[in-house]
């Protein structure tokens, strides 16, 4: 028995209106699975950027460091020699972020008091700012890298969608080509409900503008 020409019309209709929300959808997600592949790209190009910074403070925080300690080293021998002049000569020229350090380091008198500090290192005082830098850079590229990671799954996610739009597009233009009416039937409900899983999906995704 041939479809009523009033049923056919509605089906091709309806047909017609799931392919155009399909393609749009389609689009879309394609849209916003390459805008957060770019996120995702810009984050790991920034927390790369501040590791290698880190690496650089880290770097400065070594040389730091070895300045102090050879300084400290040489105070300590002219101290030990009572040589003044030298001693003088050594702490004039301590850095600046050891100063403190060494001074609280010093109050404690260590030359006296067997419980005091064993050298201005262990002081809470001697802290470098090119430390704070390394610590304060490293977390930034540690939220970077997440940002990318988090970025990088919901590209993963729309391209997802993608695939399920796209099985609707299917599904929909094929239903309109059909003859029987009972597959065409349950081909265009098939495309429908993919569709209808596919914006149950990206409803769940962030989206980026």
């Amino acid at each position: 028995m041939s479809e009523p020409p009033a049923a056919s019309r509605r089906l091709e209709l309806a047909a017609v209106v799931l392919l155009a929300l399909a393609t749009v959808a389609t689009a879309w997600s394609a849209y916003q699975a390459r805008v957060w592949t770019g996120e995702q790209s810009q984050g790991y190009s920034r927390a790369t950027a501040a590791r290698i910074a880190v690496n650089r403070a880290a770097a400065l925080t070594n040389r730091q460091v070895q300045i102090d300690v050879a300084t400290f080293v040489q105070w300590v021998d002219a101290h030990a020699l009572h040589r003044t002049e030298l001693d003088e000569f050594y702490r004039a020229r301590f850095r600046d972020e050891f100063r403190p350090a060494f001074a609280a380091w010093i109050a404690t008198r260590p030359f006296q008091n067997p419980d005091a500090p064993p050298t201005p290192f262990a002081m809470s005082e001697y802290r470098l700012r090119a430390t704070q830098d390394a610590d304060r850079l490293e977390a930034r590229a540690a939220a970077d890298s997440e940002r990318a990671k988090e970025a990088n799954e919901r590209a993963d996610n729309y391209m997802l969608a993608v695939v399920l739009f796209a099985s609707s597009l299917f599904f929909a233009g094929i239903s309109a080509k059909l003859q029987s009416r009972l597959v065409t039937m349950v081909t265009f409900l098939l495309g429908a409900v993919i569709f209808l899983a596919g914006l149950v999906w990206i409803a769940t995704i962030p989206m980026s503008t």
